[in-house]
């Protein structure tokens, strides 16, 4: 048996390569994928060129072992169905649909223990959501928001905008979001921000102290932009925090740290969906994160945000349309 893959071959060159299967294992199942979900800022780094060089995959995925660099199977949100399990499998696990942390592939092997079954009622456009969404409960937990806060939300994408739904759940005093592309900003608005601004306009800043009166008192900066770190920190106020979600690859960039930034006492914090916070992980484990995840996928219905859909073999189609017309897109998929 034979399985289209997905690699990334040379700076924006992606190429589909029909590749044998492994041999099922008696603790082993095998998945026939339906959907994948294109992680677009960092599968943009990847596809650019921009990924550091030397870095290690991810060592908590064990299908993301190894380092960055071409050619790479890359990809960490598959849906599929179970098509055949091995002698040593509980024999109900044959036609459930599970999700996977899975590179772009039509049909893989793996151990049951590393594949999440998907809830009843859960479509499978809407399972595709599921590492963005668990990403995003991490910024919010890591960020934990309170009372009557001004919050500052740089970058629409999808887990800015998953987090943002999120954030729109506190009792905040104001939410203020921004991204460069209109298509975000309207879905950002239906949210119930206070604002959705635009970072390129000259006056961007202004706007936004207008709603943020002596400035945020927490921001997220989810856009993948390096520069927008300057404006987390011209935006936030004194002994604000400001939480890093984004991953800038090897993007550069000079921080503007020598002038109000020194007496700001402004706290800055990477987030990154791998780990758990110390203060937490007594009571917080990734089991019971992904159960909220997957309750929260229930009530926030993300697939609205699905722009476009493309098949395995138009798969450069889809990154092309990421990399030179992104305002145009907010999830794109592969389907199978």
């Amino acid at each position: 048996m034979k399985r289209n893959a997905l690699y990334f071959v040379a700076p924006r060159q992606v190429d589909i390569r029909q590749e044998a299967m492994p041999k099922l294992a008696a603790d082993q199942v095998l998945v026939r994928t339906r959907l994948s979900a294109i992680s677009a800022g960092t599968e943009m780094l990847i596809y650019r060129n921009e990924f550091p060089d030397e870095m290690m995959l991810d060592a908590c995925l064990p299908t993301l072992l190894g380092k960055f660099g071409y050619p790479l199977a890359y990809g960490y949100a598959c849906v599929g169905e179970v098509l055949e399990v091995g002698a040593g499998v509980d024999p109900s696990w044959r036609e459930r649909w599970v999700f996977a942390f899975q590179p772009h592939v039509s049909h893989f092997i793996a151990s049951p223990d590393s594949l999440l079954p998907v809830p009843e009622g859960i479509p499978l456009e809407r399972a595709c959501f599921l590492p963005n969404l668990e990403t995003a409960i991490n910024l919010v937990q890591d960020a934990a928001p309170l009372l009557g806060e001004r919050v500052l939300v740089l970058g629409q994408g999808v887990v800015g905008l998953l987090t943002t739904a999120l954030l729109a759940c506190f009792p905040l005093a104001g939410l203020v979001t921004a991204d460069r592309y209109a298509r975000r900003r309207v879905a950002s608005q239906a949210l119930g921000v206070s604002a959705a601004l635009d970072p390129s306009a000259p006056d961007f800043r202004s706007q936004a102290r207008a709603w943020l009166a002596s400035g945020a008192d927490l921001t997220l900066e989810l856009s993948g932009a390096p520069e927008a770190l300057n404006d987390a920190l011209m935006l936030t106020g004194f002994s604000g925090r400001v939480i890093i979600g984004s991953w800038y690859g090897k993007k550069p960039m000079a921080l503007a740290l020598g002038g109000e930034f020194h007496r700001s006492r402004i706290r800055l914090m990477a987030s990154q969906v791998s780990s758990i916070a110390p203060e937490l992980s007594g009571r917080w484990d990734k089991r019971r994160r992904f159960a909220l995840a997957w309750d929260l996928l229930a009530r926030l219905r993300p697939e609205q945000w699905i722009t476009h859909r493309f098949p395995i073999g138009q798969a450069a189609d889809a990154y092309r349309l990421l990399d030179e017309a992104p305002g145009e897109a907010i999830q794109v998929l592969l389907e199978y």
